[in-house]
């Protein structure tokens, strides 16, 4: 159970020896830092804030504004289960840990603009004023590879295929992620093999969505963790492996009616069970797709996942049971209906999921209020449609590449609202970064291609 004060969190210190505290955040493309401060010190960062230098940050500040600080968020206090204060047989180790997620706050008490937590919660804000609670469930894929003398290969660890049952190491690890998972305050629900050999996927808990973004962020972190302890390597890169499907985070969403208390999405008596507010949260999702798919697909990796036939959604259209498109309407069991919702196909876990999140729902909620009509599901294999069909049915395509990724971000003011003008301009600017490194080099396909023929 979460904690819900200071109180509760010392007391949960005390019980589990936990002697040290990481106060934790996130930079623009994702990656978590950490703060870390004896267990002492926590209740001045929660009175006070935890100053800090955000100058190295990726996407936070320049040196000249770089003094900032963090207030812990309570409700995400919870053990690191690497680092219990508990040892064998009960002895009292000194280096139990606890993880708290925080907010970041300029000098002068406001949100700092280059948080991504803020970035999200501003857009739920936005959501609240108009009625609703926005909820999210991502479904993070990632490969399982050998780590050999210390270097990760890409050879991955098995052979196993879609939800085999398989007797390999994995099987264990998998169990132990989800203890783990647990452990830490996610609530797992299921978990499976994925397609391609290596790949694995473990689902959580459907709830709000700064909740599945704290969420999101702590289990790749958890899974790196469990994996090295068994000489392995977690990775949530897009496409690691060619010629095998790549890894996604399709993203379940819907939006609560909190005066209605119901889900806004759901109405029976339409043939695909959805109300008009999620046809044109639908509407509003495909109508910036393209705009917004640099924050949902962020490495120049993403785009040689974001190809036909890997069951990665390239055309813009959505469905119920076709799974090339874009949106697919998952089936919910007879009278469930607070169950649906729409799923994004898109997204891969490379993606600082609050700015995934925030940028998905502003799209949705421009589409509610400009009252927006997607439009006929396609539920034929897209990949099948000729190029004259795609373009007579004004099916339009996701971009393929980072490049044009960004172009299309610079070009969508919807989006660029969302993120902010601050973490609009810096991901621009490390992404463009990016870029120019990547079509500066040499790959060893080129050298195979040409050295020798030219």
């Amino acid at each position: 159970m979460p904690v819900k004060d200071l109180a509760g969190a010392l007391k949960l210190a005390e019980e589990r020896n936990l002697r040290f505290v990481s106060l934790q955040f996130t930079d623009i493309v994702g990656a978590v830092k950490s703060v870390q401060v004896p267990m002492h010190q926590l209740e001045e960062a929660v009175e006070h804030g935890k100053w800090f230098d955000g100058s190295s940050i990726e996407g936070f500040a320049r040196i000249a504004e770089s003094d900032m600080f963090l207030v812990p968020d309570l409700s995400t206090f919870s053990p690191i289960p690497w680092e219990l204060g508990i040892g064998p047989d009960d002895a009292r180790l000194e280096t139990g840990a606890a993880r708290v997620i925080c907010d970041v706050y300029t000098p002068g008490g406001d949100p700092f603009p280059g948080d991504p937590r803020w970035v999200l919660r501003r857009q739920m804000e936005r959501a609240r004023k108009l009625g609703y609670t926005f909820n999210t469930g991502p479904e993070l894929e990632f490969f399982l590879l050998r780590r050999d003398d210390g270097q990760v290969g890409t050879l991955p660890h098995d052979s196993a295929g879609y939800f085999d049952l398989s007797a390999d190491l994995a099987t264990e690890v998998r169990k132990e992620m989800m203890n783990d998972l647990e452990e830490i305050g996610i609530e797992v629900e299921t978990a499976h093999h994925e397609v391609a050999s290596g790949q694995h996927e473990i689902d959580f808990k459907y709830a709000d969505a700064l909740r599945t973004a704290d969420n999101a962020v702590t289990f790749k972190t958890t899974l790196k963790a469990v994996a090295s302890r068994h000489g392995l390597h977690a990775t949530f890169m897009p496409k690691p492996i060619f010629g095998i499907n790549g890894s996604g985070m399709h993203t379940h969403q819907s939006l609560w009616d909190v005066k209605k208390n119901r889900n806004a999405f759901a109405d029976p008596k339409d043939e695909y069970g959805l109300s008009d507010v999620a046809r044109h949260y639908i509407a509003g999702i495909l109508e910036h797709a393209r705009g917004m798919i640099a924050v949902l697909a962020p490495l120049v990796n993403s785009y040689k996942r974001l190809v036909p036939g890997y069951e990665a959604p390239v055309y813009i259209g959505w469905a119920r049971i076709n799974r090339s498109a874009l949106i697919r309407i998952p089936q919910i069991s007879k009278g469930q209906l607070d169950s649906t919702r729409v799923e994004l196909r898109c997204p891969d876990p490379s993606s600082n999921p609050y700015l995934a999140f925030a940028a998905m729902l502003a799209a949705g909620l421009d589409g509610i209020e400009r009252k927006l009509e997607p439009p006929a599901p396609v539920e034929e294999n897209l990949y099948h449609l000729d190029p004259a069909k795609l373009e007579s049915r004004r099916i339009r395509q996701l971009p393929g590449t980072l490049r044009d990724a960004l172009e299309e971000l610079k070009a969508d003011a919807v989006i660029r609202e969302a993120l902010g003008e601050h973490v609009f301009e810096r991901f621009i600017e490390a992404k463009t970064e990016e870029w120019d490194e990547y079509r500066m080099q040499v790959s060893g396909w080129e050298l195979e291609r040409y050295l020798e023929a030219f």
